[in-house]
């Protein structure tokens, strides 16, 4: 949950000093273990573009990167930096960020207990999940065009649909490639099991991009994801971003009933028909979900 006051220490923005030297021996572990476990599996299975970033900003590094150092190399490839914030945002202030290309990061890791599992996004998924991509030029224009349609739909009363462009695309998005569908989603390549469910299970749907269909579909925040959508490229999703004018959308969407997250409207471009075998039961004994409970999204 969002805290409803600003935490003491933070600044107007909610940001705080990294404090990068207070990182524990084991703090330092905890990142080259979850780093060294996804840079084993996501070869093959995530967007060359997000691998490029991981080169760009060296993040390859040992331990917790400290976010001056890694700023300013941001800065050189997209004009974006990284600030350390205590924990979850307002809306306003998280979407005021990203409008003027700031992305918040946490400044706390996780247990070595807690490796599979963590309520509230720590500093591996956000800067190992969110970063790499903010090095590509498309889609760091694309983080500050949603920080400003944020700003918009905060004051039409449609954070609810918005949210869900988030979730559907920057938490857990795929896209198409010349060698077939990769991951880019932070919810996704921050998590050992979620990258090879999301690919690889014949379980969830995976619907073509539709940018009215996502925001109108519900999205899991206990468990994997029973729909995922794919775009074709990070240019199309930038594209659709700019082109639309998202007010009329909004208010078409105002009585558009949720469409259900199992659901196959006849509209659908289908990419896979799941069989939701998973959430069914049939699997989650066996595959049981590691990453992030978002269930208070940062949009």
């Amino acid at each position: 949950m969002i805290a409803d006051l600003r935490p003491e220490g933070t600044a107007p923005d909610w940001t705080l000093p990294q404090n990068w030297s207070a990182y524990t021996a084991q703090d330092h572990a905890t990142w080259d273990t979850l780093f060294a476990r996804q840079a084993r599996l996501l070869p093959g299975r995530v967007a060359d573009e997000f691998l490029a970033g991981l080169d760009i900003l060296r993040l390859a590094k040992p331990g917790i990167p400290d976010f001056d150092e890694l700023s300013e190399r941001l800065m050189k490839a997209t004009g974006w930096q990284v600030l350390a914030v205590p924990g979850l945002v307002p809306d306003d202030v998280f979407f005021d960020h990203l409008a003027n290309r700031r992305f918040v990061a946490g400044n706390f890791i996780r247990r070595p207990d807690q490796l599979d599992y963590l309520s509230e996004p720590d500093v591996f998924h956000d800067v190992f999940g969110h970063v790499p991509l903010l090095a590509n030029p498309v889609f760091a224009d694309y983080m500050q065009a949603y920080g400003l349609g944020g700003q918009r739909a905060n004051g039409l009363g449609a954070i609810r649909n918005l949210a869900r462009l988030y979730w559907y695309t920057v938490e857990f998005g795929l896209v198409h490639s010349a060698q077939g569908l990769r991951v880019y989603g932070a919810g996704i390549v921050s998590s050992f099991s979620e990258t090879r469910f999301a690919l690889e299970s014949d379980s969830p749907h995976r619907l073509g991009f539709d940018l009215r269909r996502i925001m109108r579909t519900p999205y899991r925040i206990d468990d994997f994801q029973q729909t995922y959508f794919v775009i074709d490229s990070f240019e199309s999703l930038l594209e659709t971003t700019l082109n639309t004018d998202f007010g009329p959308l909004y208010d078409n969407l105002a009585d558009a009933d949720d469409i259900a997250i199992t659901a196959i409207e006849p509209h659908d471009r289908i990419v896979s028909n799941g069989v939701q075998t998973y959430h069914s039961g049939s699997f989650q004994a066996a595959a049981p979900r590691d990453g992030l409970d978002l269930s208070a999204t940062k949009s």
